[in-house]
């Protein structure tokens, strides 16, 4: 019994799905605005632009006034995008996608050399124009070339990080070495000094008896004794 259910809810899911695909676009209700109204708000900015001098699109491009930003911004990215693409042919396809809360109006303004995508972001709930771009068609040659450019950043970042580690890991290994080295120095300049205490000891042993012999003859001198008579017990030095 329940295999059966989720076999009659799997198929009712999958007709609400090919109901879903099968939908034209162009009868959709986008929020208030029809297919046509979208395509023509669209392809209005498309032919204004195609129709645009140099000299016209320098005047947009100065444009400072906020108000006015979004069709600075515009007119900057159309410069940038018609650079090398010859001249132009026709408006292209049009078409509308909607993703969450995101409506986005895309039109194809094709040229000679390359195509050029304008673009229209709407913020579906509301239908306000958050952003208009402008971007040239790529050819596969130069998607490919992207691609293997992102990839061999990728690849260099992921190497780069990679001996960073393996150096850092490294230095681990060093410290110690460096710590074992530096205590070996440091026992090694002590040890002299010791032996040089030790050696000194004998030298001023043998100046004392040196002293001793000559105040004995001394004494032995002044009394007329000899030296064999007395006994030098201590002697205490001031200096």
């Amino acid at each position: 019994m329940k295999k059966k259910i989720a076999l009659i809810l799997s198929l009712c899911l999958m007709v609400l799905c090919m109901a879903a695909c099968g939908e034209d676009p162009t009868k959709v209700d986008y929020n208030g605005y029809s297919y046509d109204e979208l395509k023509q708000e669209v392809q209005g900015m498309a032919e204004a632009l195609t129709a645009m001098s140099d000299e016209e699109i320098e005047q947009y491009k100065k444009i400072e006034d906020e108000q006015y930003a979004m069709l600075a911004n515009v007119a900057t990215r159309w410069s940038d995008s018609i650079e090398d693409v010859g001249e132009y042919r026709e408006l292209g396809e049009f078409t509308i996608t909607k993703s969450g809360k995101t409506l986005t109006c895309e039109q194809e303004i094709v040229f000679e050399e390359r195509s050029v995508i304008l673009t229209y972001v709407f913020t579906y709930y509301n239908m306000q124009l958050d952003d208009i771009t402008v971007d040239p068609v790529q050819t596969l040659g130069e998607k490919m070339a992207n691609a293997g450019l992102n990839t061999l950043m990728g690849m260099g970042v992921v190497f780069t990080v990679l001996i960073l580690i393996s150096l850092i890991i490294y230095c681990f290994k060093i410290f110690p070495y460096l710590e074992q080295k530096r205590k070996a120095k440091k026992s090694a300049i002590v040890q002299p000094t010791e032996e040089i205490v030790t050696e000194s000891v004998p030298v001023a042993m043998q100046d004392d008896l040196e002293l001793v012999a000559v105040i004995a003859a001394a004494i032995a001198a002044s009394t007329g004794t000899s030296t064999d008579d007395f006994v030098v017990r201590s002697i205490k030095r001031r200096f």
